[in-house]
This record gives C-alpha cells, sequence and structure tokens, in this order.
C-alpha cells in the first residue's frame, strides 16, 4: 500500500467534502471530482449525478455544518481495494461519514441526517468513477410529506 497513495486518495476526497460548504455548483463540484462520465443506472456516472443533484435540489435543502465532514484523516482509505464490478482498472475506495440538517422545501419541516458515502475507482489524478451514498430514506419521505410512516 503506497503511502503517496493514502494521502492523495485522502486529500482529494477531503477536497470533495468540503466542496460541499463552499459556494460551488453540483456540475463545477463535480468537474474537479468525476472521472469522465460511465454508462450503469442509479445515479452511476458524472450526468446521472447531475440529475440526482437536480432532483434532491427541487425537494430538499441541505445545510451543512462547519463539522459536516471530519478532516481528512477521519476518512477510511484504502488505495488498493478493488472497487468491484463495472469500474474497470481503476483501484482505490474511500469511506466517509458525515452528518448535516436538510429541510423538505415543500413542507418546511427538517431534520439532521447522518448520512455516508463511499467514493471508488480512482484514476491517477485521484478523481472517482463511482460514488455511493447512504442515508435514512424515511426521514426523506416522511418530511415531503409522505406521511409518518412512525404511526
Amino acid at each position: 500500500m503506497s503511502t503517496d497513495r493514502i494521502t492523495q486518495l485522502r486529500s482529494q476526497t477531503y477536497a470533495f467534502s468540503r466542496a460541499f460548504t463552499s459556494n460551488l455548483t453540483p456540475s463545477e463540484i463535480l468537474d474537479r471530482f468525476f472521472v469522465a462520465d460511465t454508462s450503469r443506472k442509479t445515479f452511476d456516472g458524472r450526468a446521472a449525478c447531475e440529475e440526482y443533484f437536480k432532483l434532491l435540489g427541487e425537494v430538499l435543502e441541505f445545510s451543512p455544518y462547519t463539522d459536516t465532514f471530519p478532516d481528512a484523516n477521519g476518512f477510511v482509505v484504502d488505495p488498493d481495494a478493488d472497487p468491484g464490478e463495472g469500474v474497470k482498472g481503476r483501484k482505490g475506495v474511500v469511506h466517509v461519514k458525515a452528518k448535516a440538517q436538510f429541510r423538505a422545501k415543500k413542507t418546511g419541516i427538517s431534520w439532521e441526517e447522518e448520512f455516508a458515502y463511499r467514493l471508488s475507482g480512482f484514476d491517477d489524478a485521484g478523481r472517482f468513477e463511482h460514488w455511493e451514498i447512504w442515508a435514512d430514506p424515511l426521514s426523506a419521505y416522511n418530511a415531503v410529506g409522505g406521511g409518518d410512516v412512525h404511526r
């Protein structure tokens, strides 16, 4: 495991995470950090991520905290990990745990969400090909007026 590669992936992931607390648009963030588009579905690939941000932005507001993301040493980095099927020739996986406040635009209901994401398939410049996000979809469903599943 190369220390330089760990440092690069950690640094790029930190810069990517911090970009969400800046005034960059989703398109600018993806331009800087995402590998050229690939063809998969489930909001996979750069163009699909643009669509994901567009749809999310129509329904929810994202309000990051100053500590939404950990510092770069808080990321779990494996530069030699095989990211799995569909990512060809690129290695490396980084896991991030974060938190932020979200608000449903339609109802005004807000909540604090803890979420995690996994970046994988890094190129030589440290840009990633695959981004997976895990969060609580029921919180968003309830907030946008889908009902209270806890009744």
